[in-house]
């Protein structure tokens, strides 16, 4: 695996493990080679993953340095609401 790897870059590699893993027939050395190399990458993705999720926290703070974490929904809603009433305040 090589460092500062592309998230999208090394889940397409582990997909490709995985189904190689699950469709072909290969020596015992051949499988536990890729399927060690797909771990790495397993625990790779999810590095990035937590890595992506701090930084979401952190861009996501209210006022009072809170995380402030809404579901999609939500935010859709309250956004939609506000549109509703910037328009309701407009003469």
């Amino acid at each position: 695996m090589k460092k500062g790897m592309k998230f999208e870059t090394a889940l397409k590699e582990l997909e490709r493990i995985v189904e190689s893993l699950e469709n072909q027939e290969m020596p015992l050395e051949k499988a536990l080679s890729a399927f060690e190399q797909g771990v790495k990458l397993s625990r790779y993705c999810a590095k990035l993953l937590d890595e992506a999720e701090v930084k979401i926290k952190e861009l996501t703070k209210d006022e009072k340095g809170q995380a402030s974490i809404r579901t999609w929904e939500q935010e859709s809603t309250q956004e939609s609401g506000k549109e509703g009433a910037d328009q309701e305040e407009q003469p």
